[in-house]
């Protein structure tokens, strides 16, 4: 990565430059690695990795970010980065080539009413993952405006996880925009589930499980939790720890005999089949 070019025959001051060349690891061969261009020797880098600020800004994923810079599809302030790496100030102007953004466009998003049995990610302890539910036969018969494609299976990857003995609706997704909107560390995003119940709930048990729990020892976010009616619960929460909900409920007596995810922000599970799945339509946010 070049730094932004100084045509002036005069010193320079000493200033902070807007893209910074990158740091990336030197060959085995090299006994002493350079200091990146405009920095002096045994500096910190300074700046923020390129790749880490378009995610932060929703871009793209930080994988998709770097396959962006090694084709060139990446400015900061008007030059095109190339070198992996690369960092820029916090406040540089990012932007996509155009060919990004076809890139963008051809990602899926699927949607998938998950069974019990399958697991939301790798295949673990003989059971399937639910990736393969994804063909041409399980698509919502009345969503095929959308034809399925095999590319549409590389790199997809679940948005969050779904035990394997709940049901509901599953996010799997090939765009590294909607897997961080879902699960990003700083994702504000509701998923509400239906919970049925066994046992009797602790005195003071429905406020605690709002809030006032822990999970491996760190105090879990405030959750909306009703009764729908005497034997199962409706949650509303915006984290998604491992068996949360499970551990919750065991926390104040009760025993959850049936779980059901029914919506992920603005998407519900609606009408959607058990085993079935449909794309992510034009228009629809989380």
């Amino acid at each position: 990565m070049n730094s932004s070019d100084d045509s002036s025959d005069k010193p320079a001051k000493p200033r902070l430059r807007r893209i910074v060349a990158g740091t990336a690891a030197a060959p085995a061969s090299q006994t002493k690695a350079k200091p990146a261009q405009g920095m002096p020797a045994g500096q910190a880098p300074q700046g923020v990795r390129i790749s880490k600020l378009m995610a932060e800004r929703g871009l793209c994923s930080r994988r998709e970010a770097d396959l962006y810079i090694e084709q060139g599809l990446v400015f900061v302030d008007g030059q095109r980065v190339t070198e992996l790496g690369t960092r820029a100030d916090p406040s540089a102007v990012i932007t996509l080539d155009k060919g990004a953004k076809v890139q963008q466009g051809r990602r899926v998003t699927v949607l998938l009413n998950k069974p019990v049995g399958y697991v939301s990610g790798q295949a673990e302890d003989g059971h399937q993952p639910a990736v393969v539910l994804i063909k041409p036969e399980n698509q919502f018969g009345e969503d095929r405006d959308q034809r399925f494609s095999p590319a549409h299976l590389r790199g997809l990857a679940p948005a969050g996880r779904l035990d394997i003995d709940s049901t509901g609706l599953l996010v799997l997704t090939q765009d590294g925009r909607v897997a961080r909107q879902l699960i990003g560390e700083e994702s504000e995003v509701e998923k509400e589930y239906l919970v049925r119940v066994e046992g009797k709930i602790i005195e003071n048990g429905m406020a605690l499980l709002k809030h006032g729990l822990s999970l491996d020892g760190k105090p879990l976010l405030p959750a909306k939790v009703s009764w729908s009616n005497e034997d199962q619960l409706r949650f509303v929460l915006k984290e998604g720890k491992k068996r949360q909900i499970r551990r919750m409920c065991e926390l104040v007596g009760l025993k959850v005999v049936g779980l059901k995810r029914v919506r992920i922000g603005r998407i519900p599970l609606s009408d959607l089949p058990l085993g079935q799945w449909r794309y992510l339509r034009e228009g629809e946010k989380f």
